[in-house]
């Protein structure tokens, strides 16, 4: 197929949807991992005075969000856009904990499960009583597991003021205030002493009256990066029922800080009265005989620093320009590449100028892409966003905007279909314009597909590009750009070269046909980058969505070959237009964090499942708690069907939560000896299969395979009200 039939499968509006998708897409990923929502502490607020509400975030299980100093990742920030004469404080943070990934390193400080962050707001003085007003704030936040994705929502609380007292909220004022009760503070009662070491912090915990309480299992959290957060702490105990705590020195935090800041933890708390974990420290740091003088910076100091610059412009430009020529060689990259090596197979028996101006417009498109994209970064930079190469991936959107126009591309390759001639023969001038857009667009997509490759080869690079001025910024992504399309334009400019490819034949065909394959390994690649950004629901609209677009782009294909008549082509284009439409609609990822927080604001509560097991039934049946298991598969329609019917029903979410029933998954997708076994005591071999086990019941109610919301509901009333409320 000729160059330029395969160019003018870009459409001008295909064009401007790629580059829509490319510098307008959210740089934020769905947060389904991490439930956000604003509550507050009392229902009521009176004029002047402050109240105090929380940003409550819910954690998927094995899922953790971080501390104001994570040690790595990044804190969660809240903006926040409040009526006309209120004020916002600072967020409240309780202590930490050490997270740790599934092999059990430390990741890092932060939280996990069911987190509240409190902050203080105040009314003025002279709002009127008996009115609403509503508060509205922006939350950011990174979450991670073994893998990290960086969350937003927006979120409302409407506060009542009222000239009366307020009184707590029934739901979430004793959490709050317990959390209020468990942040860090100074304790009286305990002297902490800090000693530096060239290599360790010695730091010295004294009962004000020994033979006390005695701390268990302590951790120190720094505020300031002066200790490694990843260095195991060894902690020995003192004569005077205290103790030491060794810590490791970061080699690359401040070097001539005279304070020790920080939290201290304690798993039983720090008094038989007081259990609170965390206990401020702010200590002065005194030096050991052994310890040397600290150096003075150097050139080379604080080059492991973000804002640091790098000590050679020139060595980091040539940095980018390697990095840019081996990305040709990446998958990423490769399967774009490949059209325009049919390019040149088809444009070699031609006018060479021809070849060179297709270069230059293919050179031309890399690096405005590449402009454009230090543009928007270095807007967005001067705006505050904390954001980094690839940010475009972290859109669900874009990926699955990227995985259609690949698939695209790859059907169009296979021979699934071409465009017909009304696409592409308007006139010679048109076709020439075509082509030369073709190029240019080939130049854009291989920036934009570049990303999810460009980290290890370019991370010294972009990492400088982010911290240095405009200019030098946009002198690295011109040198990056250079390298991606260095080797392209060479062979456009010196057109010996393209004469050693080989002459159009029957191969060519075989050869393109062969190339789609990268193009569907990128389709896969893609579609498992998804699977980390949306539901299983999610992911499963996004197959079937890609499904659609396959079939479109046939449908068009086979009622529109060569020869068709207008009633058959008119047929083929609606068919593409009306099931491709179909095809985005359903797999178009949709914005689960904001579906979420604006369920939470409206009082929807959300379901939060734990792994089913024996031992968990036995152990919340112990506890007196309604059980809801659900015997399930990822293989079983009905199962997906049900949840669906079920668990996005209002009044069956707010049952369950009203009534603190305990919502447990028994995954069938792969062999498990012990739900077969389950199922078997039950007389069953097959899901879905759902049981309610009701307190003070040694047998649990069975439910039908097929479930509505109703016949759940009606399973719950024959409970007492006394066995509901519990």
């Amino acid at each position: 197929m000729p160059l330029r039939r395969l160019s003018s499968a870009f459409t001008p509006a295909l064009f401007t949807l790629a580059l829509t998708l490319l510098f307008g897409a959210s740089s934020h990923a769905a947060a389904v991992q991490v439930s956000p929502s604003l509550v507050a502490a009392d229902t009521t607020a009176q004029p002047g005075r402050p109240i105090t509400v929380a940003l409550r975030l819910v954690h998927a299980p094995h899922w953790h969000t971080y501390w104001l100093f994570p040690g790595t990742g990044l804190p969660t920030t809240i903006k926040w856009t409040l009526p006309a004469g209120w004020k916002a404080g600072e967020i409240q943070w309780p202590a930490p904990r050490v997270l740790r990934d599934s092999k059990q390193n430390i990741v890092g400080n932060g939280y996990e499960g069911e987190l509240f962050l409190p902050i203080t707001l105040t009314p003025p003085a002279d709002a009127p009583s008996g009115t609403r007003s509503e508060v509205q704030a922006t939350v950011d936040w990174l979450m991670c597991a073994d893998i990290c994705i960086p969350g937003t929502a927006k979120l409302t609380l409407t506060i009542p003021l009222s000239a009366e007292p307020p009184a707590a909220d029934p739901i979430s004022g004793a959490k709050i205030r317990a959390t209020l009760g468990d942040l860090p503070r100074p304790a009286p009662a305990w002297k902490i002493t800090a000693t530096r070491t060239p290599t360790t912090v010695l730091l010295k915990a004294v009962p004000a009256q020994p033979g006390g309480h005695i701390p268990q299992d302590v951790h120190f959290f720094s505020e300031d990066g002066l200790t490694a957060y990843e260095l195991p702490q060894t902690v020995q105990p003192d004569p005077r029922g205290g103790f030491v705590l060794t810590l490791g020195l970061d080699l690359t935090g401040p070097a001539t800080t005279a304070t020790l800041r920080g939290v201290l933890t304690s798993e039983n708390g720090w008094s038989a009265g007081d259990p609170r974990r965390g206990l401020s420290v702010d200590a002065g740091l005194t030096a050991s005989a052994a310890t040397a003088p600290a150096p003075s910076p150097g050139p080379n100091a604080g080059a492991g620093a973000p804002n640091a610059a790098p000590a050679s412009l020139m060595g980091t430009l040539l940095l980018a320009l390697v990095g840019g020529l081996i990305l040709n060689l990446m998958p990423c990259v490769f399967p774009v590449l490949g059209i325009k090596i049919l390019g040149f197979v088809n444009q070699s028996g031609h006018d060479k100028r021809k070849v060179v101006m297709h270069g230059l417009v293919f050179a031309l498109g890399v690096l405005l892409s590449f402009w454009t994209l230090a543009a928007v970064l270095a807007i967005l930079r001067a705006g505050g966003d904390k954001i980094g190469w690839g940010f475009q991936l972290q859109s669900p959107a874009f990926v699955f905007a990227l995985a259609g126009v690949m698939l695209v591309f790859a059907l169009n390759m296979s021979g699934v279909f071409e465009f017909g001639l009304h696409a592409t023969s308007v006139g010679s001038d048109l076709q020439t314009k075509s082509g030369y857009a073709g190029s240019f667009f080939t130049g854009v997509l291989a920036t934009v597909v570049a990303t999810p490759c460009s980290a290890p080869f370019l991370a010294p690079a972009l990492g400088a590009a982010l911290a240095l001025s405009t200019i030098e910024s946009f002198a690295i992504f011109t040198a990056i750009a250079i390298g991606l399309a260095g080797p392209y334009l060479l062979l456009s400019i010196f057109p010996q070269a393209v004469k050693l490819l080989p002459r159009p034949g029957r191969w060519m065909e075989t050869f393109k046909q062969f190339m789609a394959f990268p193009l569907y390994a990128t389709v896969g690649y893609l579609v498992w980058v998804l699977a980390g950004q949306t539901t299983e629901e999610g992911l499963q609209s996004v197959l079937f969505g890609l499904v659609l677009i396959a079939l479109a782009v046939w449908i068009y294909g086979h009622w529109t070959a060569p020869g068709a008549s207008a009633g058959r082509a008119r047929f083929g284009l609606s068919g593409l237009l009306i099931v491709g439409t179909a095809g985005l609609w359903l797999g178009w990822p949709h914005n689960t964090s904001a579906r979420s927080a604006a369920a939470t604001a409206a009082g929807t509560p959300e379901v939060i499942w734990e792994p089913w097991s024996p031992e968990a039934v036995a152990k919340l049946r112990a506890a007196g708690r309604i059980i809801y298991v659900d015997f399930t598969a990822r293989w079983c329609a009905t199962c997906q069907a049900n949840k669906k019917l079920l668990f996005h029903h209002d009044g069956v979410l707010r049952t369950f939560a009203e009534n603190k029933i305990a919502t447990l998954r028994a995954d069938w997708t792969n062999q498990d000896p012990r739900i077969t076994a389950e199922l078997a005591a039950y007389q069953r071999s097959a899901v879905p299969f759902n049981v309610i086990w009701f307190p003070g019941k040694e047998t649990p109610l069975l439910l039908p395979e097929l479930l509505t919301p109703g016949i759940v509901l009606d399973a719950l009333k024959s409970l007492t009200p006394s066995q509901l409320s519990k």
